[in-house]
């Protein structure tokens, strides 16, 4: 009983005393830029919420609507890149890097994905996300099956 008690006691201690030992890292301009989609958005069958989970290490993005599975995607800062990956309904995983922010465009491309069985089975290859203003954007997203590519634009405007 003892010893639970200190493990939790020094979790709790070393968790309230992360962001004291957090190293400086340089500014991420494409983080920086993601975590503006912090709220709730409708597109036009579509609705999407961002928030930020793991002590604000990582961007959740939940993806649903009236024809659409609901669908989940993870954004985290890789050193000067972003790194995201997309809980599929197809049942896949892909995961995608995006270098830099250019403009006002941040273009994913696909690195790999789990449960893919092979090349050509379906998946999410793309993501380029749009930041029109403060209250719009768009995201393309590039869905792969086999070599045929399709694009589907989805337009948001946040939510008030």
């Amino acid at each position: 009983m003892k010893t639970l008690r200190l493990a939790i006691v020094a979790c709790l201690t070393l968790s309230l005393a992360a962001p004291l030992f957090a190293a400086e890292t340089a500014p991420n301009p494409a983080w920086e830029k993601l975590k503006t989609l912090v709220g709730e958005w409708d597109g036009k069958s579509v609705h999407v919420s961002y928030k930020l989970v793991s002590g604000g290490t990582a961007l959740m993005e939940t993806m649903e609507g009236p024809q659409v599975m609901q669908m989940i995607t993870v954004y985290t800062p890789d050193g000067d890149s972003i790194l995201m990956t997309h809980y599929c309904s197809m049942g896949n995983q892909p995961r995608m890097r995006a270098a830099k922010l250019e403009d006002k465009t941040l273009v994913f491309r696909y690195v790999d994905a789990a449960n893919v069985k092979g090349p050509d089975d379906p998946r999410m290859s793309g993501l380029t996300l749009t930041f029109t203003d403060a209250d719009h954007f768009g995201a393309d997203w590039t869905h792969r099956m086999g070599a045929k590519e399709e694009v589907g634009h989805f337009a948001y405007t946040r939510k008030k």
